[in-house]
C-alpha cells in the first residue's frame, strides 16, 4: 500500500482538528461524535495541546496524518513533527486570515522545503472573506521567502465542521474528495521498494508513555524494514552509540493503535521496548550507520519553583502531598513532555522551565486532577547571556480590538515595552501589531480582557531573544491579606470591595497570609474578613439593610499565574487555588 505522511497545521481555533475528524468519518475511520481531541482538557478549553496521530485509507492509500496543536506555547511540538512529514496542509479561517502561530508553522514548514497545500476554513461564516484570506496567505508565503513552486500553492476551500471541500467557491460539493484528491495528487509516495531494501533507519518525533510498557516512541521510519525482537542501535547526533531491542510495534488505524510485527519505509509508527529512547535520535540496524540530522526543541521561555505546600490548609485535599511524590511525577512528565525541562538539584524546591503560562498550567491542572496538591511561585522570565549582553525573551503581539478601544491598549502595551510594529482597520475591528518583551506580557492578558471588555482577541508568539527592554512596571494594584482565620463573612466583605477586587465570596474558609483580593490603590493591605456584624438589642431604621456583594474574581491557574507577585505564592489542590504570601 502508498503511503503518503501530511501534518494539519494551523493558528489556535482555525479548525485543524475539525478536519482530522471529518477526514476520518468520511474515510469510514471513526463513528459519529469522536473526536481527535479526546483529552478531558482539550475538550473542556476546545484547544489542541498535545499532537495526535491517525490515519485513513482512500483509494488504497494510506495517508498518515498529524493533528497539530495550534497555541504558540505548544509550538515546540510542531516543529518536530514537520521534520517527518512530506507535506503540511495549512488551515487559515477564512474571517481571521492569517494569525501568529500560522506565520510561525509556515515559516518551518518553507525551511524545511515543504509545499504546504492551503485550506480555506469556515467559508460559511457570516463575515468570512476567502479572496482577502487568499491574498493575505500570498503575501504571508512572500514575506517568508517561498520559492517559486512554493508559491504555487493549491487552495481548497472548505468548512471542515459540515465536511464541505471545493477547488473553487463557485463549485458544489457534499464531502471532502476534493482534498482527499488533492493530497493523492501532490503529495510524494513516502514508501517504494528501494527504501525497504536499505539498513534500518528510524528517527522518533514525539514521546508516549504506558504504565505496562513504559515510554513509547514515535517517529518514521526512512529506511529499512522495522521488526518486533529486532536488536537496534540508537545513535545520537555526537556520535554517541547504545544498543536497544524492539518489544512491540504499533501502528496508527483512526483513531486505534493496531499491534504489526513489522513495518515498512515510509510509515510512522510506534516503538516500545527501549526505555531511554530521546526525540531525534536514530534507531538503526548497524552501529556504524550514519545518524539522521538532530532534531531541535525550542527552548523554555519562564521558569518557576514547585515546591511542597506549606500553607495552613495544606494537606486537606490533596492525595499526593510530599515532595518525594511531586518529583515521581514531574519525572514521568518528562517522557512525554519534551517542551518542559526541570532542574532536580537538592534544594526545597523543583525548577521547572517551560514554554510559557499555558504550558505550565495544562501541567498543574493535570496534576491537581489527579490528586497532587503543591504551591508555586511567581513565573520569571530565563535571561541568557552572550558576550556580555543580557539577553530576554521577545514575542509578536496581534491584537484585535474594536476601534474606541485602541489607545488604550496602546497604552498599556507601550508601558510593558512593547514596540507597535503596525496598525491597520479590518472588518469591524483594528489590528494591531506589537513586538514586546515576554516579561511585559506576564499578567496582561487578564488587563487587555477588561480594557476591552471581552471584545478582543489576542494572539502572541515567541521570535527570539533580544537585549534587555529596562525595569516594566507590571502590577499597579496592592494585595488584600487576610489577618484572621475562620470563615469569610458577607458583612465583611461588603466592606472590603469597595477598596479593591475581591478573589473570594461570603462563607469561604480563609487563613491569616491568604490573599483574598487586591486593593486599587496599590498598597498592601491587611483585612479581616471573618468581622461580623455587632449586634445589639436596639432596632434602627436602615440598620438592616440587605448586603449586595459583587461577584469576586475567581482564581483559575492561569489567572493566577498572571496576578501573582514574587512576595506570593499559588497554592494549587484538587479542590481549591489560592494565593498567599510566602511567610
Amino acid at each position: 500500500m502508498e503511503i503518503r505522511n501530511i501534518a494539519i497545521i494551523a493558528h489556535v481555533d482555525h479548525g485543524k482538528t475539525a478536519l482530522t475528524d471529518t477526514l476520518m468519518r468520511q474515510t469510514g475511520m471513526a463513528g459519529e461524535g469522536v473526536s481527535m481531541d479526546s483529552n478531558a482538557l482539550e475538550q473542556e478549553r476546545g484547544i489542541t495541546i498535545y499532537s495526535k496521530n491517525t490515519s485513513v485509507d482512500y483509494l488504497g492509500t494510506k495517508i498518515n496524518i498529524v493533528d497539530t496543536p495550534g497555541h504558540a506555547d505548544f509550538g515546540s511540538e510542531v516543529e518536530r513533527v514537520l521534520r517527518s512529514i512530506d507535506s503540511v496542509i495549512l488551515v487559515v479561517d477564512a474571517q481571521e486570515g492569517p494569525m501568529p502561530q500560522t506565520k510561525f508553522v509556515l515559516k518551518k514548514s518553507l525551511e524545511l522545503g515543504l509545499k504546504p497545500i492551503v485550506v480555506i476554513n469556515k467559508i460559511d461564516k457570516p463575515a468570512a472573506r476567502p479572496d482577502w484570506t487568499h491574498e493575505k496567505i500570498m503575501e504571508l508565503f512572500m514575506d517568508l521567502g517561498a520559492d517559486e513552486e512554493q508559491l504555487n500553492f493549491p487552495t481548497i476551500y472548505a468548512i471542515a465542521k459540515s465536511g464541505i471541500a471545493k477547488t473553487n467557491l463557485s463549485d458544489k460539493s457534499n464531502d471532502l474528495t476534493p482534498l482527499l484528491d488533492i493530497i493523492l495528487k501532490k503529495i510524494p509516495v513516502a514508501s517504494s521498494d528501494a527504501l525497504n531494501q536499505k539498513p534500518l533507519r528510524f528517527q522518533p518525533f514525539n514521546l508516549a508513555y504506558d504504565n505496562f510498557l513504559g515510554r513509547l516512541a514515535i517517529g518514521r521510519i526512512y529506511e529499512g524494514v522495522l521488526k518486533t525482537g529486532s536488536s537496534v542501535f540508537l545513535k545520537k547526533a555526537t556520535g554517541e552509540t547504545r544498543a536497544g531491542k524492539i518489544t512491540k510495534i504499533f501502528t496508527f488505524h483512526g483513531l486505534n493503535k493496531k499491534e504489526i510485527q513489522e513495518a515498512s519505509a515510509g510509515d510512522i509508527v510506534m516503538i516500545a521496548g527501549i526505555t531511554d529512547i530521546y526525540i531525534g535520535e536514530t534507531v538503526c540496524s548497524d552501529a556504524s550507520q550514519e545518524a539522521l540530522p538532530a532534531i531541535n526543541v525550542d527552548e523554555p521561555t519562564i521558569s518557576l519553583n514547585f515546591l511542597v505546600n506549606s500553607s495552613p490548609f495544606a494537606g486537606r485535599d490533596g492525595k499526593f502531598v510530599t515532595s518525594r511524590q511531586i518529583k515521581e511525577r514531574l519525572e514521568k512528565e518528562l517522557n512525554v513532555n519534551v517542551g518542559l525541562k526541570i532542574d532536580f538539584s537538592p534544594n526545597d524546591y523543583f525548577k521547572v522551565y517551560g514554554r510559557g503560562e499555558l504550558h505550565i498550567a495544562i501541567l498543574l491542572e493535570n496534576m491537581r486532577r489527579e490528586g497532587y496538591e503543591l504551591q508555586v511561585s511567581q513565573p520569571q522570565v530565563i535571561f541568557k547571556d552572550i558576550d556580555g549582553i543580557k539577553l530576554e525573551p521577545f514575542e509578536e503581539v496581534i491584537v484585535d480590538v474594536p476601534a474606541q478601544m485602541v489607545g488604550t491598549v496602546i497604552e498599556k502595551l507601550a508601558k510593558r515595552k512593547g514596540i507597535m510594529i503596525d496598525m491597520h482597520p479590518e472588518q469591524n475591528h483594528t489590528r494591531i501589531i506589537f513586538e514586546a518583551p515576554t516579561r511585559g506580557l506576564l499578567g496582561y492578558r487578564g488587563d487587555f480582557t477588561i480594557d476591552t471588555k471581552g471584545e478582543g482577541i489576542i494572539c502572541s508568539r515567541v521570535i527570539g531573544f533580544r537585549p534587555f527592554a529596562g525595569d516594566i512596571e507590571r502590577q499597579t494594584v496592592g494585595s488584600m491579606i487576610s489577618m484572621a482565620n475562620g470563615k469569610a463573612l458577607g458583612f465583611s466583605l461588603f466592606n472590603l470591595q469597595t477598596r479593591g477586587t475581591l478573589y473570594i465570596g461570603a462563607g469561604t474558609e480563609v487563613y491569616d497570609g491568604m490573599v483574598i483580593g487586591n486593593t486599587s490603590k496599590g498598597e498592601d493591605m491587611r483585612v479581616n474578613p471573618t468581622k461580623g456584624k455587632q449586634l445589639t438589642n436596639m432596632r434602627a431604621s436602615g440598620s438592616d439593610e440587605a448586603i449586595t456583594l459583587t461577584p469576586p474574581f475567581k482564581l483559575t491557574l492561569e489567572r493566577g499565574l498572571e496576578i501573582m507577585r514574587d512576595d506570593e505564592y499559588l497554592e494549587v489542590t484538587p479542590k481549591n487555588i489560592r494565593l498567599r504570601k510566602i511567610s
